[in-house]
């Protein structure tokens, strides 16, 4: 794994007995000695830290946040403009044909928009932004901070060891926070489906910050295995995975995130690359649907599995995305693509697995209800 980067907490990953693996293009903790199944649960029960420092951060800074917010607008389907400073939103960015190229979260910093894109995506995401954004607007990549994730019911209670300001802030609130002696960018979020914080912290304090917080009783270290987990449970998707190019938002069930303004009759509708299929869909429905699905048995149903309407159909009808078992569901879970008339819950579909069709029963999501601090 020599030509992979490192995060600022590699030495740390290795000191508290971290299994390293090939991550887009970085070393990074799977799991820890105490393993993902009690990782996953000890998240959800008490706090867990995640480094989360291959992720790109960037800053889009213009003459003003609503020229900065309007320019960003052209590239995702989201209103940037009405976003108030000290706060957050979920986006992606969308191509012409209405597939997504990456999702992302954003926040109005006041004087410029700060932008957390994946590890896997971060160079195109970089240069796309380049690429699209008027010369007025910088492209600022942060090359200088790492990132932290600390996720669960008492993570609130940990941070504000550090610094009690944090107790306040609600679930997509932002703010620069100090934490061991240096200005943090903290945000009341993360993709866990529990309460919790992301950090953006100078690299020289990244290792100060991660042992402060493992010195709190309550606070483990959690690897890939367990945030993938985690993330299946609370119904969230993968990139590349579980939306990719030619998946649109409306299929992917995240219209939640295209507000009013940016639809057909909002005061900026369209304007954002793959409008014209978005908004129809918006409007007149998706053929097909992102769905839950409970395979019935303990067996996993991981992604590649194809899915069929019958126990005999020869006509594959979808596919699982992402699958694996739940620790808190305490049993196998999954999501994939349906026909949008196969899409609702309690219907019964079919999985081949090694061979023999199994069944699976489409569920609401998430498979866990989230816990976020509103």
């Amino acid at each position: 794994m020599s030509d992979l980067a490192r995060t600022p907490l590699y030495d740390l990953h290795l000191e508290l007995g971290a299994k390293m693996v090939p991550f887009a293009g970085y070393e990074m903790p799977v799991q820890y000695p105490a393993g993902v199944m009690k990782e996953h649960q000890h998240t959800r029960a008490k706090a867990g830290l995640f480094d989360v420092s291959h992720m790109g951060q960037v800053i889009l800074r213009s003459s003003s946040i609503e020229n900065v917010s309007l320019a960003f607008e052209t590239m995702v389907p989201v209103d940037v403009l009405s976003l108030s400073e000290g706060r957050q939103r979920y986006g992606f960015f969308t191509n012409p044909t209405g597939g997504i190229e990456d999702d992302l979260m954003f926040a109005n910093r006041g004087d410029h928009l700060f932008v957390v894109v994946n590890a896997a995506c971060k160079e195109a995401d970089i240069a796309r932004m380049k690429t699209v954004l008027p010369a007025d607007v910088s492209v600022d990549v942060i090359t200088d901070r790492a990132l932290l994730a600390i996720q669960g019911p008492t993570a609130a209670e940990a941070l504000s060891t550090l610094n009690a300001a944090v107790a306040e802030m609600k679930f997509m609130d932002v703010a620069t926070v100090e934490l061991v002696g240096c200005d943090c960018w903290v945000s009341r979020s993360g993709y866990t489906g529990e309460d919790g914080y992301e950090i953006s912290v100078p690299s020289e304090k990244a290792v100060a910050l991660a042992r402060a917080l493992l010195d709190h009783p309550d606070v483990e270290p959690i690897g890939l295995g367990a945030r993938d987990s985690l993330r299946l449970e609370a119904g969230l998707c993968l990139y590349g995975h579980d939306v990719d190019t030619s998946t649109s938002p409306v299929e992917a069930g995240l219209t939640w995130a295209i507000q009013k303004s940016r639809r057909l009759g909002g005061a900026r509708a369209g304007g954002f690359p793959g409008d014209e299929r978005i908004l129809t869909e918006l409007a007149e429905g998706a053929s097909r649907k992102r769905v839950g699905l409970k395979p019935a048995g303990r067996a996993p149903m991981r992604e590649g599995v194809p899915l069929y309407a019958t126990e005999e159909s020869s006509e594959q009808i979808g596919s699982i995305t992402s699958g694996g078992f739940g620790p808190t569901v305490g049993g196998p879970v999954a999501m994939g693509y349906l026909p949008s008339e196969l899409a609702k819950a309690g219907t019964t579909v079919f999985g081949d697995l090694r061979g023999k069709r199994q069944a699976l029963t489409v569920s609401a999501l998430p498979f866990t209800p989230a816990n976020f601090k509103r």
